[in-house]
């Protein structure tokens, strides 16, 4: 990664932006099955186009060259639709899937190997100067319209389910759904990587409050039937369904029961 990133590569051993847009090139054909060539990726991917110039703009940033970098910033945003703040620290192999939307703040902070997909925001949530903004770990996968809010950390193979918002730390190799974001799965439990080492499957998202409801309801399934084995009379209807044709805890036992 570049610059001053945790685990990075002096600034010295920064490599030409040459190598890095070859690297940037290359993962797209990885991951992208609808990359037919090289060639395609270059002249006609938005998300190529947009973390070229802001390769660019980022070391204008880091020159002192502030309002230069933020010039090609704008002009990056107006023919990308991707809004990459100069400031913000991106690593190798980054691809953004079909680039639209997508808003990186100035303080973020993205590893190697990362994927975003459109309509994703690393933002923050105060007006302080400082770090702001989120920090990405190697290999994280972030669905189509996350949210990513806050000087908070997602370590290395992190997913992030499509729309979630996230708002705190998540560790390495967990899977995060929902508003506010909840880990829902390791990465061992989740699908296998692709023959490139990264997880893509992160439309894979478990229902927790689904599952919640399920246990609460098996659950008292079967206080019902200790009360019934004691000589209680149980009400089979709940209040809630009193004018409906069938009660919805009737609904899913049965459901459970097919």
């Amino acid at each position: 990664m570049e610059d001053t990133l945790p685990n990075a590569m002096s600034k010295a051993a920064t490599p030409s932006l040459f190598t890095l847009l070859r690297e940037d090139v290359e993962c797209v054909s990885q991951r992208d099955p609808a990359a037919r060539s090289r060639f395609e990726v270059l002249t006609t991917y938005p998300g190529v186009h947009a973390l070229l110039l802001h390769r660019i703009a980022h070391r204008l940033w880091v020159f002192g060259l502030r309002y230069l970098a933020r010039v090609v910033s704008y002009l990056a945003r107006l023919f990308t639709n991707v809004d990459i703040h100069p400031g913000a620290r991106i690593g190798r192999r980054f691809f953004i899937d079909h680039g639209a939307c997508v808003v990186i703040g100035e303080t973020s902070e993205i590893g190697d190997d990362v994927t975003l997909y459109h309509g994703v925001t690393l933002g923050g949530t105060t007006w302080n100067k400082g770090k702001r903004h989120p920090t990405l770990g190697d290999g994280v996968v972030v669905g189509a319209g996350a949210k990513i809010l806050g000087a908070i950390t997602l370590g290395n193979h992190v997913r992030v389910g499509a729309n979630s918002v996230v708002v705190s730390d998540v560790p390495a190799a967990r899977t995060v759904v929902g508003i506010p974001g909840r880990i829902v799965l390791r990465t061992e439990e989740a699908g296998a990587d692709n023959i490139y080492g990264i997880n893509l499957d992160h439309h894979l998202i478990p229902d927790p409050v689904g599952r919640a409801i399920a246990c609460l309801m098996e659950r008292i399934e079967v206080l019902e039937g200790q009360l019934s084995k004691q000589g209680a009379a149980v009400d089979g209807q709940c209040r809630t369904c009193e004018a409906d044709d069938l009660c919805g805890t009737e609904v899913a036992r049965k459901l459970r029961k097919e």
